[in-house]
C-alpha cells in the first residue's frame, strides 16, 4: 500500500474513534460469552475457556484418575488446554473480522489489541 492510502485509512479511523471504542467494548463482552472446550484422551480431560483465553474450568474423569498415571494426566491436561486455546484463538479471529468489517476497515489493518 502507498503511504497516501495508509494516511487515508488512518484519517478514516480517527474519524470513527468514538464508534470504534464502543464497538471494541462490545466485542470484548461477546468474547466473554464465547465458551470453547478442548478435550484429550477421548474426553478423559476437558478444559473450558472463554474467547478472551481465560480458563474457566478443567474436568478430569474418574477413569483418568483411576489410572494413577501422573505424567499421562499432565499430558492430557496440556493437550486439552492447547486444543481449547486454539479454538479460543479462532473465535477471537472471527470476532475481530466481524469487528473490522462492521467498522468498514480492511482486514489487514493490524490494530493493537485486535488480534
Amino acid at each position: 500500500m502507498s503511504w497516501l492510502s495508509n494516511l487515508g485509512q488512518f484519517a478514516k479511523l480517527m474519524g470513527q474513534l468514538p464508534r470504534l471504542k464502543e464497538e471494541a467494548e462490545r466485542m470484548q463482552q461477546r468474547l466473554d460469552q464465547v465458551v470453547v472446550e478442548g478435550d484429550a484422551g477421548a474426553g478423559m480431560v476437558k478444559v473450558r475457556m472463554n474467547g478472551r483465553m481465560v480458563v474457566l474450568g478443567c474436568t478430569i474423569s474418574p477413569e483418568a484418575l483411576a489410572l494413577n498415571d501422573r505424567e499421562m494426566l499432565e499430558d492430557l491436561i496440556t493437550a486439552a488446554t492447547n486444543q481449547a486455546l486454539e479454538k479460543a484463538r479462532q473465535a477471537l479471529g472471527e470476532e475481530t473480522s466481524k469487528f473490522m468489517s462492521g467498522m468498514g476497515l480492511p482486514a489487514g489493518l493490524n490494530l493493537p489489541g485486535m488480534g
